[in-house]
This record gives structure tokens, C-alpha cells and sequence, in this order.
């Protein structure tokens, strides 16, 4: 019984401390597109959505809701390098946006937001030919809510 007891708290406090906190994502997009072609981002978004306002079930019928709403337009977008120029990789490229990179992470730690996950993915179809693909980076961060 003792346990069953321990193990409510347990979970309850953790429910409260989950809703203690607010969430917050960076997310980079570096180019591996050949010859320096592409464009290199690392986006903060200022705006908040719901994604309640624009979700349905499935017995609702067709999700109606306007794509436009769902935009954005009050966002930060650090301009990144790309990793590939004329000449190949470029490993100064991958350290300069290292060095911004870090100085988001910094700033937004001294502004209170905590570090908890880094999510990344590549994208590339790596064809013949192939011309196209992204890097692209989520970091994820959290703090106690305002």
C-alpha cells in the first residue's frame, strides 16, 4: 500500500511539474546542396499557435481549418552557411555555424531556457544527379513558465 501511495505522488507531482514548464524549438536548416546553391537557416519562432485550432478526428469529417492561419510571420531567421561551395565541404562553414549555433544556445540559457533534447534527420534523395538535400536540426529547450 505503501508503494501504490508513493508511486500516486510520484506521478502526480509529475504531472504538475510538466505543466510548470513551457516548451521552446530552434530549428537549423543547413544546406548540403552541391556548389553553395542552397539556403542556410536557423529559424526561432516569436508566435504562438494551437494545434487544437487546427486539428479534427476523423468522424468529424474534413479538417476545414485554413492553412494560411497556420503561418507565421513573427519568427527570428539567423542566416547560416552552407556546407558545400564550388570547391567541396567547407569545414569553416560547419564552424561558423557552429560558433552561431552556440550563441543561440547561450543567449537563450542565460534568458532561462533549459536544454533538453537535440532531434536531427538528413534529407537527400541521392539520385543520379541528385542536387538537393537538407540537414536539418531541432533543439529543444524548456523553462519554468513566466
Amino acid at each position: 500500500m505503501k508503494k501504490f501511495i508513493l508511486l500516486a505522488f510520484a506521478f502526480h507531482s509529475f504531472l504538475l511539474s510538466a505543466q510548470e514548464y513551457e516548451y521552446k524549438l530552434v530549428t537549423c536548416v543547413e544546406s548540403i546542396v552541391p556548389s553553395g546553391l542552397g539556403r542556410s537557416r536557423m529559424i526561432d519562432v516569436q508566435d504562438k499557435r494551437n494545434f487544437k485550432d487546427f486539428t479534427s478526428g476523423h468522424n468529424e469529417g474534413r479538417n476545414k481549418s485554413d492553412r494560411s492561419d497556420i503561418r507565421v510571420e513573427n519568427f527570428e531567421e539567423t542566416k547560416l552557411l552552407n556546407f558545400y561551395n564550388l570547391g567541396g565541404i567547407r569545414f569553416e562553414n560547419i564552424a561558423a555555424n557552429d560558433a552561431l549555433i552556440s550563441s543561440k544556445i547561450n543567449t537563450l540559457a542565460t534568458e532561462g531556457w533549459e536544454f533538453m533534447q537535440v532531434v536531427s534527420g538528413v534529407e537527400s534523395d541521392a539520385g543520379t544527379n541528385d542536387g538537393q538535400g537538407i540537414y536539418i536540426t531541432r533543439i529543444i529547450f524548456k523553462r519554468k513558465k513566466q
